[in-house]
């Protein structure tokens, strides 16, 4: 499969440990040897802050990508607000950006599919229901993402969502919650893998990412953890990346598993104006 280029995008940076994951967050690292810098408060860097000038960032991208949304943060941590998480999806679901020519003549055939995905991930799916609902009462029909609600029941077919499951007291707390969301593709994070997982059920989930903890204090993830999860993954069909191993090595019984999901064609979505 040929991937697009793969960028993260931070309109937010900032979180609050909520599970065990969160012990040595790589995310919290960096804000700290950043405080002061790029955006990241002085006197408390990790502390949650919406980048407001880089919401429409992706607008300004021609060329596809595959978008990891948030690296720095959780998008659904209960410190963003409803408005803001509205505006960043209204961003993901543009499938169709405006350039020069439909700027200038406001003509819906001038505007351009760049062909961009985007991967949400939380540790927060519950806030997903809370702000759906919030969406329906309070948001514009004729937003973005409310037209490709309506139009297809999802998100869109270029938004992911998957949630992190370090273990499997988080598995059963927050995949069932995940396969409530109108997401086109589901995945699952089990990074960092914390502990056996040989109870995942993966009916309606779309794709699985393992990987292991690096950086001070990593904590060991043994090979039999990661084995029954890419078992189970195969047995169900499922799509398995292993990311890597502490040491930052990628092989997997000397072979890198790399699968993704099978990307489908963008359905367009018709019957609005233009959104730029």
């Amino acid at each position: 499969m040929n991937r697009a280029r793969e960028v993260t995008w931070n309109p937010l940076t900032g979180c609050t440990p909520i599970s065990e994951g969160c012990e040595h967050c790589y995310a919290r690292r960096m804000a700290n040897r950043l405080r002061g810098r790029c955006g990241y408060p002085a006197n408390d860097p990790f502390r949650v802050v919406v980048h407001q000038e880089r919401i429409e960032e992706p607008l300004r991208w021609r060329r596809p990508k595959m978008v990891f949304v948030c690296s720095m943060g959780d998008l659904f941590h209960p410190d963003v607000s409803f408005e803001d998480i509205t505006r960043i999806f209204d961003v993901m679901a543009a499938w169709r950006w405006p350039n020069k020519a439909a700027e200038r003549r406001g003509e819906e055939e001038d505007l351009v599919d760049p062909g961009h995905t985007f991967q949400v991930l939380t540790k927060r799916p519950e806030r997903i229901h809370e702000w759906l609902w919030w969406l329906g009462e309070h948001w514009p029909g004729e937003s973005p993402i409310n037209i490709n609600l309506q139009a297809t029941e999802t998100f869109g077919p270029n938004i992911w969502v998957g949630v992190t499951t370090e273990n499997q007291r988080c598995a059963k707390k927050r995949i069932p919650v995940l396969l409530q969301v109108p997401a086109a593709v589901r995945f699952v994070s089990l990074e960092p893998l914390l502990g056996s997982m040989d109870q995942l059920d993966l009916t309606g989930i779309d794709w699985v990412i393992v990987g292991g903890e690096r950086g001070p204090g990593a904590r060991p993830m043994d090979v039999e953890w990661v084995r029954s999860v890419r078992d189970q993954c195969v047995a169900a069909g499922v799509p398995f990346f292993f990311k890597r191993w502490r040491d930052g090595s990628r092989l997997l019984d000397g072979q890198t598993w790399e699968q993704y999901p099978i990307l489908v064609k963008k359905q367009q979505v018709t019957g609005h104006e233009p959104w730029f």
